[in-house]
């Protein structure tokens, strides 16, 4: 396990990015060789995904030969509606980039059969060749996409009620109206992420620390879901200087005190240009 701290939580995401960018471009992805990615959603990615973009523009990344595979989504909420991670995926990434639509995969909410589509959702993932790179990020109670506190740590997607500390969490983007917000979800399974061959988690800010600190500080417990990939043989926590406020000062000093070798991974970054 790595544990990844930044100054900040511009400095975080641009590392995350690098990371990725570094990832595809190592992988060398062509027409019969897909890198396959999995996306969250949510406020933490997006400084990440912004980067992301910004390598796109600049030539240096393509997602041509990318599949991605997102965390969750809403039941109930019109793919249309601006606060469905379709919506928010399409909006903050994929319009951006140059990825082939029919490659990037978000389940389905309104689907007529929801169980028949997280299995669906499962078989894709299976027919791809599997995970190589899972990025995801936690809310404040430590769950990872809608795998709330109790969640099996061997799941897989899955229909989800969701937790009332996700409920008001979420309330900010309906206006905080919370009879607005969606009380059920389909998502990734806490195994589905576990069987990505290399997991890299977003946290960030004060209001996380209390959740990597039981991620990363203490054993491997369902109340905590993030805490399962401690048993991942390739997680990387990646946060801010805020999120370890819950953190002891020999476990911060500890891995600080490995950053040159983490900054090894994205420096230097590498360009598609260098392989044309």
């Amino acid at each position: 396990m790595r544990l990844v701290i930044l100054d900040n939580y511009d400095l975080a995401s641009e590392w995350a990015a690098k990371y990725i960018c570094n990832r595809i471009i190592q992988f060398k992805p062509s027409k019969s060789r897909y890198f396959t990615l999995g996306l969250p959603t949510g406020s933490t990615p997006l400084g990440c995904y912004r980067k992301l973009i910004e390598y796109h523009k600049r030539g240096d990344l393509s997602f041509k030969y990318v599949k991605t595979f997102n965390m969750d989504e809403y039941v109930g909420l019109p793919r249309s509606h601006p606060e469905s991670y379709h919506s928010y995926m399409w909006n903050n990434f994929f319009k951006h980039i140059d990825i082939d639509p029919n490659n990037a995969h978000i389940l389905d909410g309104n689907a007529t059969d929801l169980k028949a589509e997280c299995d669906a959702f499962e078989k894709k993932i299976e027919e791809a060749g599997g995970i190589d790179l899972f990025v995801g990020g936690i809310g404040p109670d430590g769950h990872i996409a809608f795998n709330e506190p109790g969640s099996s740590l061997v799941s897989r997607t899955r229909l989800k009620t969701l937790a009332m500390d996700t409920i008001l969490a979420n309330a900010k983007y309906f206006d905080g109206d919370l009879s607005k917000v969606p009380t059920m979800a389909l998502t990734v399974g806490v195994g589905t992420v576990m069987d990505a061959r290399e997991v890299m988690i977003l946290i960030t800010g004060a209001h996380k620390a209390f959740a990597l600190y039981k991620a990363i500080e203490e054993g491997v417990n369902h109340m905590w879901t993030v805490s399962a990939f401690q048993q991942h043989p390739h997680t990387i926590f990646v946060c801010d200087e805020d999120a370890t406020l819950e953190l002891r000062v020999k476990t911060v000093k500890y891995f600080k005190g490995l950053m040159h070798v983490h900054n090894k991974l994205v420096d230097p970054l590498y360009s598609m240009k260098e392989q044309n």
